[in-house]
């Protein structure tokens, strides 16, 4: 067995499955997605985030590395999806959910457990994609939005979304216990490291069970192809070019660099049903990223390990 089809058969192809198997669930039991999106949002997730950060050190000169990368990458895809959407003709209901296909990553239920699975062994990996998650959600809430942007929510209400997202008090919390090296209590660190154990099933399943009810029948053509290149193939070119420029290095670079790879961002649905933009077409571009990203993500974490491991 070569070491790329290990890669895709010991990471990838684990996520796959717990995809397929969220999808049949669903099929059969048919779920309520909301439920279970809530469970994934006020507590598997910000456990997870939490767990990782209390105890995981983070120095300030990799905050600032990935700070940088993250402001550069972003900027240079809004820039691109603009200028395609452009070259495209897309009308201004389709470019906006073009744009956010190509900006908008799954770094949450999809990046963070492909990180615990490429960095079991080095965490600062996964807090980095922590950090990441954390940047998504600030582009998703401010850039995502202002490209959907509706009568309904205010600039103000949308802070206030921001604001009260359990994700960013865990991240507080976290680094504040980190910092101030307060240890807690076994009785409390025990179960809370049963719930991050379960992040991984839940998030996934739940990823699959959502995929499950997006019509495949019109998921083939031009706009959705394209978004995808520029999400899985374009996306991750940037990234190396950003990371080269910037001369990072080792475990920075290279998880750094398998974020960048990651599908389109399940929010990018989400935003455009809540909106009523395009949202077929939306979910479809997730769906199919999504399946594709298994081929591109394995491809992706192999060359990290040549160029930066």
């Amino acid at each position: 067995m070569t070491y790329l089809s290990m890669i895709f058969f010991q990471i990838v192809a684990p996520i796959l499955i717990l995809l397929i198997i969220g999808a049949i669930l669903q099929k059969k039991f048919k779920f309520n997605l909301k439920a279970l999106s809530h469970l994934i949002t006020y507590c598997f997730m910000p456990v997870a985030v939490f767990m990782n950060l209390y105890e995981t050190s983070v120095n300030l000169n990799v905050l600032t590395q990935v700070a940088i990368f993250i402001f550069l990458f972003i900027g240079a895809n809004i820039i691109l999806s603009h200028y395609i959407a452009k070259l495209l003709k897309l009308n201004r209901t389709e470019s906006a959910v073009f744009k956010n296909s190509v900006v908008l990553i799954n770094s949450g239920n999809y990046g963070i457990p492909v990180a615990q699975l490429v960095f079991q062994t080095q965490p600062i990996g996964v807090a980095i994609q922590v950090i990441l998650v954390i940047f998504q959600n600030v582009t998703t809430y401010t850039y995502g939005l202002y490209n959907l942007i509706s009568a309904t929510k205010s600039g103000i209400e949308i802070v206030k979304d921001f604001v009260k997202m359990p994700i960013l008090h865990a991240l507080i919390i976290g680094v504040s216990l980190n910092i101030l090296n307060i240890k807690l209590p076994e009785t409390l660190v025990i179960p809370l490291n049963h719930i991050a154990d379960g992040f991984i099933a839940i998030a996934l399943i739940t990823l699959g069970a959502q995929l499950s009810q997006i019509e495949i029948r019109t998921i083939i053509n031009k706009t959705i192809i394209i978004s995808c290149f520029t999400r899985l193939i374009v996306g991750p070119a940037l990234a190396l070019l950003v990371i080269w420029i910037l001369g990072l290095e080792g475990v920075v670079a290279q998880s750094l660099f398998i974020a960048s790879a990651f599908p389109t961002s399940r929010n990018s649905s989400s935003l455009a049903l809540e909106y009523d933009v395009e949202s077929n077409i939306a979910a479809q571009t997730v769906l199919f990223s999504t399946i594709v990203s298994c081929l591109t993500v394995t491809f992706v974490i192999y060359l990290s390990t040549i160029l930066f491991g």
